[in-house]
């Protein structure tokens, strides 16, 4: 750091750094030459409650360049002033990239600049051209989500700092953006929001409903569904728009609501609704864009072709939807619809689409192996479809983790690996591929280490999809990554708000995280959408066992329906209760229905019974079978008693976990 850029600490003490740097919720780096301008947004941060890290600290000629190293390294926030000025300092492109890159970064232009190469890819908040109060509403909104507090009320988004003296004054709008806006600048590089968990709903948000099936053939929802699911696809690949995600929207399939009512639930602007006729060699399609505000349509179109133009009419409708959204949000949306991953092959895609249609169902191992094979016949039909070889890797893996015995789920999870490999060599911009292979190489191979490469890939491609967020965030908690985990899944939870998967996701994170009654709301959350769903109540009984409940621990896992997941914590808890006659019954029982498929479970009652060497070999019996509950085991709480074991240690290692 010299002279051209600084990076902040609290105002209130301009003095001297102490030894210890405190923990600074807000890295600030600016230009020198832009310290005026950047005092008002310093103390703004700090009104709203914030630390934040800025050359106040460093005046007095003493350079404390370990305590600013250490709090860019810590901070939860790195918030850039780009300026003429700014955007030619080395200084502050350092802390730039370190922000970008760990998904911390909230980019302000001053005075309009765009930001230098690099980081073109980020919407920055504008403070130019009369936005300054409405700036800097999105910018404390989105600085409280990274920092872990609530987002600002409306009438307190702009501190009073920012408009006396020589500020300008701000109007209504200004004042309401800050409760309706969250622009979270992340390493994805869009403005993701609060509004889709229930708030105001950003200009930026589209959701794409089922479009419904006119075909006069049930048997033809699968391609209406599929063609639905590929516009959302290519919608979301748009930086600067967020889309809703497809479970949640997939509530309103066949829905009788109001268009302002659904987005309300789905804290949508706007609603893109549809239907499609497929016979013989031609298709119909019409869609309707709807203003969620209003619930008055903005513009319908309908498109009817042959079969073969089928691609480059859901690119048209994308481009189409994208331009309309420019005019409505009076902004610039580029059209992000550029297919990845695709084919030419008519036939191809209709396999794939049946494919996807019956592992979406996900009803036992027949569909699942008959989704399989639809993947197989589109592959065959086109070698270079790198959706059907992502979507095979993942029916692989499904297939071997659910149904196979030990051999055939090893062969099963290297032809897993293998598709997933040829996915991203195929496209090599295609998120879905690298998560697929992520999946597989975590789960099937236990290879900690490649997974880690192949989902970090995932997650920079695909910062629009829920899906891909939530398994990054799940695999990311697993490696005791806390603050990337946190991070996905709050921009997962907000575009796809419906989706219990990412409920349980958030509740598994908080729990690897220690924090109990979070992961206990999150899970509850789930189960308020699905109250039927399994899993989710031997989770909250394994979070209160952790709180040390354990009465209300052992009720909930009463109520869990999966013997695998109910056993050990009924388990465990008796002979924390002393009962240990039932406690072995229990083991005893859990063993003779699982046998050796079961290891990481025997793992979890021993450690808890403080038998790590028991424990401890229950850990190597799962590591020698490949047992994909070893993805856990790196984070997990119930295996804490055995991380001073140096054995435990390297298992860990040799997995890739460190």
């Amino acid at each position: 750091m010299d002279d051209t850029a600084s990076s902040g600490a609290p105002a209130t003490s301009f003095g001297a750094v102490p030894p210890q740097t405190p923990d600074y919720a807000v890295f600030f780096s600016y230009s020198r030459a832009d310290r005026k301008a950047a005092l008002p947004i310093i103390r703004a941060l700090e009104a709203a409650g914030h630390t934040v890290w800025w050359d106040g600290l460093l005046e007095g000629g003493v350079r404390f360049h370990h305590a600013t190293e250490a709090a860019l390294e810590h901070a939860r926030a790195v918030v850039v002033l780009w300026s003429k000025t700014s955007a030619g300092s080395h200084w502050v492109h350092d802390e730039a990239a370190r922000g970008r890159d760990s998904g911390r970064l909230v980019p302000l232009s001053l005075d309009g600049t765009a930001p230098p190469l690099g980081f073109g890819q980020f919407q920055c908040i504008d403070l130019a051209h009369g936005k300054r109060g409405e700036g800097a509403a999105k910018m404390l909104a989105a600085v409280a989500v990274l920092a872990g507090k609530p987002a600002p009320a409306a009438a307190s988004a702009v501190p009073r700092q920012l408009w006396s003296g020589a500020e300008p004054r701000f109007g209504r709008r200004a004042l309401l953006a800050g409760g309706g806006v969250l622009a979270l600048a992340a390493a994805g590089g869009a403005a993701w929001r609060v509004g889709l968990l229930g708030g105001s709903a950003s200009g930026h948000s589209v959701a794409v409903l089922p479009f419904a099936n006119l075909s006069g053939d049930s048997n033809q929802r699968y391609f209406s569904d599929g063609l639905t699911s590929e516009i959302r696809a290519q919608l979301s690949r748009n930086l600067l728009l967020q889309v809703v995600g497809p479970t949640s929207s997939e509530k309103f399939r066949d829905h009788s609501a109001g268009g302002k009512e659904i987005a309300r639930e789905l804290g949508a602007a706007f609603l893109l609704d549809g239907n499609v006729q497929k016979a013989a060699d031609q298709i119909k399609i019409a869609v309707d864009l709807t203003d969620g505000q209003t619930g008055i349509s903005r513009w319908a179109q309908t498109y009817q072709r042959p079969l073969a133009d089928i691609f480059a009419v859901q690119t048209e409708i994308a481009e189409a939807v994208a331009r309309e959204l420019s005019t409505a949000i009076d902004e610039p949306v580029a059209s992000g619809a550029k297919q990845l991953g695709g084919t030419s092959s008519v036939a191809a895609f209709d396999a794939y689409l049946r494919g996807r249609d019956l592992y979406e169902a996900g009803t036992d191992e027949n569909s699942d192996r008959a989704a399989l094979a639809r993947f197989d016949e589109a592959i065959a039909m086109d070698e270079h479809y790198a959706r059907a070889h992502a979507a095979r890797s993942r029916s692989l893996s499904i297939i071997g983790n659910l149904y196979a015995g030990h051999d055939e789920r090893l062969r099963l999870y290297d032809q897993a690996v293998a598709a997933g490999q040829r996915a991203t060599t195929l496209a090599p911009q295609f998120a879905e591929g690298f998560s697929a292979l992520g999946f597989a190489l975590a789960g099937g191979q236990l290879d900690m280490k490649s997974a880690r490469r192949a989902y970090a890939r995932s997650y920079a491609l695909g910062p629009g999809d829920a899906d891909i967020l939530s398994r990054f965030a799940g695999f990311s908690s697993g490696m005791r990554d806390q603050a990337s985990a946190a991070d996905a899944i709050a921009r997962a939870l907000a575009l796809d708000p419906l989706n219990i998967r990412v409920y349980r996701i958030s509740g598994d994170i908080s729990i690897r995280a220690g924090r109990y009654d979070e992961a206990i709301a999150a899970y509850r959350r789930g189960l308020a959408l699905n109250p039927a769903q399994n899993g989710s109540a031997s989770s909250i009984g394994t979070a209160q066992y952790l709180l040390g409940r354990y009465d209300e621990a052992y009720a909930s896992f009463a109520q869990e329906k999966q013997n695998v997941r109910r056993i050990p914590g009924q388990a465990i808890i008796d002979f924390k209760r002393g009962n240990r006659a039932k406690a072995q019954s229990g083991l005893a029982a859990l063993i003779a229905e699982y046998g050796e498929k079961s290891n990481y479970q025997y793992a979890q009652i021993y450690a808890q019974w403080g038998d790590p060497a028991k424990a401890l070999a229950a850990l190597r019996a799962a590591f020698a079978l490949h047992d994909s509950g070893l993805m856990s085991m790196f984070a997990d709480p119930l295996l804490d008693p055995l991380r001073p074991a140096p054995e435990f240690s390297q298992l860990a290692k040799g997995l890739g976990f460190t």
